[in-house]
């Protein structure tokens, strides 16, 4: 947990506090997540067509976004997964919707990402 000092930090020196909690979730993320890994790993690659491919500058925001959309959602999704195994890790109907929600909401997540790169470079292919 922070301390109340972090609390009471303004300016730039909180700013640079919040960029390294930042940084520690997304290492913890990357070293205890498997999805969040698995992810990434598929996304670096398709940073190469965004760059090289002849597109404007909405569709290569499109496509990075669509990328960020679903780490950032895998990163949600890991977080109410641990909240909820912090809450009980016994069978718990509730808390089991909370996982549900969490890995549907990873699913559209992957699921637009893919729309948006199918039609983009459709569009770009004929």
């Amino acid at each position: 947990m922070k301390s109340a000092s972090y609390y009471q930090r303004s300016g730039i020196q909180r700013v640079l506090y919040a960029f390294r909690w930042s940084y520690q979730g997304l290492s913890t993320a990357f070293r205890t997540e498997t999805a969040f890994r698995q992810e990434l790993l598929i996304a670096i690659p398709l940073l190469a067509p965004i760059v090289y491919l002849d597109l404007s500058a909405s569709e290569r925001a499109i496509l990075f976004g669509s990328i960020s959309l679903v780490l950032i959602v895998e990163i949600l999704n890991s977080a109410l997964e641990a909240l909820a195994d912090r809450i009980s890790t016994d069978y718990d109907i509730q808390l089991g919707k909370v996982k549900d929600y969490g890995s549907a909401a990873v699913f559209l997540a992957i699921g637009t990402a893919l729309i948006s790169w199918v039609c983009i470079l459709l569009d770009h292919a004929g």
